[in-house]
């Protein structure tokens, strides 16, 4: 009886929140973890589907990096790096392009839709709904090329509401096309932080590997439960905020920027954490707002 009152109290306090969200949009940045390991990825989808299903706008954008560099060592291609940043040749466009489309975004929506819920991949070898224009590093005054790597300049808002409305998730592959047709690889975070803004979503969601953002990099026990842009920046110029949680972080401020409401960084490998962070009172990752 007393764990079926537990259940009933976690019912009632989540109720609030879906009120609060029926009808509006939420954007969801899926990578690492979430991608990695079953169990992990087999939790969030569900938590994915309950949201579609009590009413809430779901827009997922995906990345897939360890299992690109997985297909790039099996295909005898070197991960060539510069200055931090994957070169893209078009040998290696091909193998992104057919991971990130065929297997990542072909998995993610086909768990959806065993789940119950419908789905739609978006990407460039069906309907592609991100444009871009290539992207170059400076130093010195100079640009370096970085290949078939490009920043997203536009989002097809249109069609992606058209899809919520519809009740379909979207689900969103990294790759642009240019003003020519051409095709361009993306960083993962960064696009979806553009997808963010564009739609104006309610909140934002980086899922990563870890449980938010620390004060001190190497102590779990010192994570930041929420913070404002102002203290974000701080962080990242005093140097707190570094590597990889870095582009998660600029992508929850370019969302910010855009009209986005509330982002949040949490670690997909707890159990159900996105219905953790949305629909109850203290959340497990870190709440970042204006």
């Amino acid at each position: 009886m007393e764990q079926a009152i537990a259940k009933a109290k976690v019912l009632i306090e989540a109720m609030g929140y879906i009120q609060r969200f029926t009808g509006k949009t939420v954007v969801i940045k899926l990578g690492g973890a979430a991608l990695d390991d079953a169990k992990a990825f087999s939790d969030l989808i569900t938590d994915v589907v309950f949201m579609n299903t009590v009413g809430i706008h779901v827009v997922i954008v995906h990345g897939g990096g360890k299992a690109i560099n997985s297909a790039l060592e099996q295909a005898g291609l070197a991960v060539q790096f510069i200055k931090g940043q994957r070169y893209t040749d078009q040998r290696t466009l091909t193998v992104v392009e057919h991971v990130l489309c065929n297997e990542i975004n072909r998995q993610i929506v086909s768990q959806i839709e065993r789940l119950g819920s419908e789905a739609m991949g978006l990407h460039t070898l069906a309907s592609c709904v991100l444009f871009g224009e290539k992207m170059f590093l400076e130093e010195n005054g100079k640009k370096i090329d970085l290949g078939m790597v490009g920043r997203i300049t536009e989002v097809n808002v249109k069609l992606i509401s058209l899809l919520c409305r519809s009740g379909t998730i979207p689900v969103i592959a990294p790759l642009a096309r240019d003003k020519a047709g051409g095709k361009l690889n993306c960083n993962a975070d960064s696009a979806a932080g553009e997808v963010a803004a564009a739609l104006k979503a309610d909140k934002f969601v980086v899922v990563s590997d870890v449980h938010g953002i620390r004060a001190v990099a190497d102590d779990p026990n010192s994570r930041i439960s929420q913070a404002s842009e102002a203290d974000i920046r701080k962080m990242i110029a005093d140097g707190t905020i570094t590597g990889g949680m870095l582009p998660k972080v600029q992508a929850c401020l370019r969302a910010l920027d855009g009209g986005v409401k509330r982002t949040h960084i949490i670690d997909g490998r707890f159990t159900h954490s996105l219905l953790l962070e949305i629909f109850t009172d203290e959340g497990i990752g870190t709440l970042i707002t204006k």
